[in-house]
């Protein structure tokens, strides 16, 4: 299959969402796209929960939340919409697990989680979710790991992670749930932690080589990407966004180390034989006082960068998804929240 140039790939302005936010959630169901909550102008969480039809071009508001909340941890199941933590109207983190039912256009509670938390990190396996980490009321990294049996509506501790984390990388390969990156108070953590589902045991992998926080990761031909991110600075340092990129290779246990040109990124895993990642200014500013609209292309074969046309309406901290080979930015900020919608895609010729 061809590559495509740099030149095949476009910018599409969509419909906007119903209200500028930032820090909404995405996550896709059925083919469509369900953006969660977020923060308005003046900071305060929403509850709205909002439809996207990429064949139609169409927003469609849902019944809203029980719960008003930004940062929440989110996941499909089948049918059903789950809604993990996050920060409330008080502007403290969440215990509250709430499931919304698309066939019935209708919200439940469920059991609460063991305490409240934010920036968990949450993948699902057979009707069971398992949620690590977070940020406690007392600012505190988490270590808990627990398994939520959806049929059941119970909550079920596991093995702890070896290192207390939140807003840390999650995703499932196999039987096996890999956590990477995270923060503790304002302080990335390195930690590369393996979960075993089938002997409810932890494995520690090699610490990401680039000590960082808000890094991108992206899992693509059994290579694990790390994109980015913000280093910490030294006493009187202030911090900075890395142009780093690692690379852990996952079938050889191997690290393959090298630097590109970047920013904190999104990822868009395009396929085998086509370009593998394509990138945009997610969370920073980057070094400059400014909110960038740079997209990047990398061809990880090449081992090289190539710029795209600029994201048409300049931001950051929008929500980024994935669906059918097209990357979606949602909302974000620029002084002010944004209620910008734009898609990036290769070009059907």
């Amino acid at each position: 299959m061809e590559v495509p140039f740099a030149k095949d790939f476009q910018w599409r302005t969509l419909a906007p969402l119903s209200s500028p936010r930032v820090y909404c959630s995405l996550v896709e169901a059925g083919g469509q796209i369900f953006a969660v909550g977020g923060c308005d102008e003046a900071g305060n969480p929403m509850n709205t929960f909002e439809l996207f039809s990429p064949e139609a071009n169409r927003w469609t508001n849902l019944a809203p939340m029980p719960s008003a909340r930004a940062g929440v941890a989110l996941v499909s199941l089948g049918k059903r919409i789950m809604v993990v933590g996050g920060v409330g109207e008080n502007q403290s983190p969440l215990k509250v697990v709430e499931v919304y039912n698309i066939d019935e256009g209708k919200w439940k509670k469920k059991s609460s989680l063991r305490e409240p938390a934010m920036g968990i990190s949450i993948t699902a396996r057979d009707c069971r979710v398992y949620a690590a980490g977070g940020m406690g009321s007392d600012l505190r990294p988490h270590n808990f790991l627990q398994q939520f049996d959806m049929l059941k509506d119970i909550w079920v501790h596991l093995a702890p992670m070896p290192t207390p984390r939140y807003g840390a990388t999650s995703f499932l390969r196999g039987t096996k749930i890999y956590v990477l990156g995270g923060r503790q108070s304002k302080y990335a953590v390195p930690a590369f932690e393996v979960f075993d589902i089938e002997t409810r045991s932890w494995t520690k992998f090699p610490n990401i080589p680039n000590k960082r926080a808000y890094s991108r990761y992206v899992l693509n031909d059994g290579s694990i990407y790390s994109l980015g991110g913000l280093r910490q600075g030294g006493t009187y340092r202030r911090p900075k966004f890395t142009k780093t990129v690692d690379i852990f290779d996952m079938e050889q246990g191997k690290k393959l180390l090298f630097s590109q040109r970047g920013q904190v990124l999104q990822c868009l895993t395009k396929g085998t034989g086509r370009v593998h990642l394509d990138f945009i200014d997610r969370r920073s500013q980057g070094n400059q006082p400014t909110v960038l609209e740079t997209a990047e292309i990398f061809h990880p074969l090449k081992n090289r960068w190539e710029s795209l046309s600029p994201m048409p309406t300049p931001r950051c901290a929008c929500a980024c998804i994935v669906l059918k080979n097209k990357l979606y930015a949602i909302g974000g900020v620029n002084q002010v929240p944004s209620s910008a919608v734009e898609m990036l895609s290769v070009v059907e010729t």
